[in-house]
């Protein structure tokens, strides 16, 4: 069995980082470990983190459809500095067990790509440097960023810059990328196809 190319794929918020990882699953055959869906089904009705965060951070942030109130978390964290910690070191581990799960799913059905989208991959440090062979990084300009997730969370401009500032800086990821795909203003998915294509015909995907 061939070894698997591991990708590692990250980006600020509104990059367009799920946009990429479906053209490398359609492209390329990547199978696609997406670690923010892994860490929200934790945090969803019956997910294994809610026993522990109500136990944490008290009951009421539990909301009435049995799943984390996230809007009452995000005040809490912003409030609280150390909430945050608190909160990443109940969901993290979780979020590995899974991920670590999913890896060993992917590499017994021979995938030749696994693409572990991680949006904080650059904030996790060594860790998820180590563990793959290549970072790719979606680049984006600021102010692009801002309007899609105004426009898709409904967020007022004042909270995406705070969850911005929260994130590596786009120096900071960008020095951390083997590969980078832009995806600001006027970029298509053909220009994404294309961006991609050159990437992956490097590893002969």
């Amino acid at each position: 069995m061939a070894t698997p190319v591991l990708l590692g794929l990250t980006g600020g918020i509104g990059s367009g980082k799920s946009t990429v990882a479906g053209l490398l699953a359609a492209q390329h055959r990547a199978v696609v470990i997406d670690a923010d869906a892994i860490s929200r089904n934790t945090t969803s009705a019956g997910g294994s983190a809610l026993p522990a965060i109500a136990a944490a951070f008290g009951a009421e942030m539990i909301g009435a459809d049995g799943a984390l109130d996230r809007a009452a978390m995000r005040e809490r964290v912003y409030q609280d500095g150390d909430a945050r910690h608190r909160l990443e070191a109940i969901v993290h581990p979780l979020v590995a067990q899974e991920t670590d799960r999913q890896a060993r799913q992917a590499l017994a059905g021979g995938a030749p790509l696994m693409v572990f989208d991680v949006p904080l991959l650059v904030e996790a440090g060594a860790r998820w440097r180590a563990r793959v062979d290549q970072v790719m990084v979606v680049d984006c300009d600021a102010e692009t960023q801002i309007a899609r997730v105004m426009a898709r969370n409904g967020f007022p401009r004042e909270q995406v810059e705070a969850i911005m500032a929260a994130q590596a800086s786009r120096d900071r990821r960008l020095a951390s990328a083997d590969a980078v795909v832009f995806n600001g203003s006027g970029t298509d998915l053909a220009l994404l196809r294309t961006q991609i294509g050159v990437w992956a015909h490097r590893f002969g995907l």
